[in-house]
């Protein structure tokens, strides 16, 4: 075929793939319009899953009659007028591609009045057919009518799915934005049903809890973290506890300079942050709010403008991580495991934390080691864990027994708590090591017979591209053959608690080829020392002495996150002597 120049309609219909997925896509555009706008509040109404109808109504400034035409021409918009412009994109929308690509799939009425005009004004484009501008009689603002969504393009209607699922995406999507703008109120109908009425208001936890629920008012923890060298950096919002944590990221929120994004390292530093006090097959749930001088972002880098680039990332990343775990680590995270009110067998998730399941093992190599560390970590312990010192409840005095050669059985003021020694220790294990890593490479110890390793070619490419993390973690592995790896020398710590090198090289292989390239080293090093921490943990069934006991649980209190294993299980729980007493009779 010869080249030639694509039509208008064409080019519009393209670029309403890339801006225009599905019927979500269009609410969120048409959203971010309004809110440049200057709206106070927005009503939106769907019909069919917004296959056939979505209508946004709001109440901002308006776009005057002899703008109307160039409101829906492609790439016109009032935001961007030069390139320095673009550099410090400070409004939600800024191509001017949306309204023109909605109209081209669509039949699409656009009406708006400003304040000083007397009567509004009316435009109807039916497929990129564009009609008169007639007067209408309407408020100040501006309403989108957004009618049969892809009537002219079957193929991609074909694609969309149940009515029922598309209206749940866009109520996602209105309560993503909402969350970062809660002095606007806002109205979602679906054929005639309310599903969200969110009143404006000036506090920010108030939105939150009006979208999560308000019964998750004690689960949320608020946290402010600022940067100034780094653009004025500041990050603030609310971190669940780990008990709320989800089985997706749906119930990470993050906005910047109040635009939604899923940013894949803003998310990594979330994840970062609830390292150790979760699942990692779960999610916590957040809500992120980044505040950043303009030009020190690029938001044009994603048609949906859902990702961006930031010019200092590590400063952003760090600044996240350290905001959510600063307050993470000031609270107690103990769960308390409520006694079932009645006589039914107690059912592990009653307490609301998850199913609290223990994982048994654990014990130090070096007991001395132990006690030492914990004395230093008491006397070198930072000023922002006053707070978490304070105020987590720890063992008084010995502890009373060894259940099942894995539990730990104790009491504090308020009552008996049960410690799975195989995963305080696996805490333990995971903070020696990256207390050793802040010092340099982990120390070794050479083997007289090397250990041999036997590789696919892919994992025999795995071990080069994970040397550099082989050095840090004092692990010697080079080429044996064509398909064997040799190991020279292993972690001293390893050797020590006589963990299986072999074992350990094949996992660590297996981390390789499931994750590539890690967003950053330390991001790496802490999936890395999570396995090491595991596997040189002692195991459920090992015996304890009583010194052994009394170390053990002398981490409770010497140790950050010592409320949880590295994998987000929890170390600890606790029976209350108030559920005692209820259920002995004597409350």
């Amino acid at each position: 075929m010869p080249i030639r120049q694509l039509s208008p309609h064409l080019v519009n219909q393209i670029a309403a793939g890339e801006v225009v997925e599905r019927p979500a896509s269009v609410v969120k555009e048409l959203l971010e319009n309004a809110l440049d706008a200057g709206a106070r509040s927005i009503e939106i109404d769907i019909e069919n899953g917004g296959t056939e109808l979505v209508r946004i109504v709001d109440d901002g400034c308006g776009i005057p009659r002899d703008e109307l035409l160039l409101a829906i021409a492609a790439h016109a918009t009032s935001k961007i007028a030069s390139a320095e412009d673009l550099e410090a994109v400070a409004t939600l929308g800024f191509r001017g591609e949306a309204m023109a690509s909605i109209a081209s799939v669509s039949r699409f009425t656009l009406r708006s009045r400003t304040k000083d005009a007397e009567e509004g004004a009316e435009l109807s484009v039916e497929g990129g057919t564009i009609g008169a501008v007639r007067p209408v009689a309407m408020r100040v603002g501006t309403s989108v009518e957004v009618r049969t969504l892809f009537f002219n393009v079957p193929a991609r209607r074909k694609f969309l799915r149940a009515d029922a699922a598309e209206t749940a995406r866009i109520t996602e999507s209105v309560e993503a934005i909402a969350v970062g703008h809660p002095a606007v109120a806002f109205t979602l109908r679906s054929n005639g049903r309310v599903l969200l009425a969110l009143a404006s208001t000036d506090e920010p936890k108030q939105r939150m809890l009006d979208v999560l629920g308000k019964e998750l008012e004690s689960e949320l923890l608020e946290f402010e973290w600022s940067v100034p060298e780094a653009g004025g950096l500041l990050v603030h919002g609310f971190a669940g506890k780990p008990a709320i944590a989800r089985p997706t990221a749906k119930a990470v929120r993050i906005h910047l300079n109040g635009r939604p994004i899923m940013d894949r390292l803003v998310l990594h530093a979330v994840k970062e942050a609830y390292r150790g006090l979760i699942d990692p097959a779960r999610s916590p749930s957040v809500a992120l709010f980044i505040e950043i001088d303009p030009r020190e972002v690029d938001v044009n880098v994603h048609p949906a403008k859902t990702e961006v680039r930031f010019r200092t990332p590590q400063a952003v990343h760090q600044g996240v991580r350290r905001a959510i775990e600063r307050t993470l680590r000031a609270a107690n995270l103990v769960p308390f495991f409520e006694l079932p009110k009645h006589d039914a067998p107690a059912s592990p998730t009653a307490s609301g934390f998850g199913a609290p399941r223990l994982f048994g093992s654990g014990i130090v190599s070096s007991f001395a080691e132990l006690a030492a560390l914990a004395h230093t970590r008491a006397l070198e312990r930072p000023e922002e864990d006053s707070a978490r010192v304070a105020t987590i409840h720890t063992p008084r005095a010995a502890p009373i027994a060894q259940l099942h050669e894995n539990y730990i059985v104790t009491e504090d003021a308020d009552g008996i708590v049960i410690v799975d020694q195989h995963a305080l220790h696996e805490r333990y294990m995971f903070e020696l090591f990256f207390e050793r890593l802040s010092q340099g490479d982990l120390e070794s110890q050479q083997l007289l017979v090397p250990e041999i390793v036997e590789c696919s070619i892919v994992e025999m490419d795995a071990a080069q591209t994970i040397a550099p993390l082989c050095a840090r973690i004092g692990l010697a592995l080079r080429p044996f053959g064509a398909r064997t790896l040799a190991i020279d020398a292993v972690p001293s710590l390893f050797y020590s608690r006589g963990v299986d090198a072999v074992a350990f090289a094949r996992s660590l292989l297996g981390k390789a080829l499931e994750h590539g390239s890690a967003l950053t080293l330390e991001g790496s090093l802490h999936e890395i020392v999570d396995m090491m921490a595991c596997k040189a943990a002692v195991k459920a069934g090992d015996r304890l002495s009583e010194g052994e006991l009394h170390a053990l649980l002398a981490l409770r209190e010497s140790l950050e996150r010592s409320t949880n294993c590295p994998h987000g299980r929890p170390t600890s729980l606790k029976i209350s002597l108030r559920d005692l007493e209820r259920r002995f009779g004597r409350s």
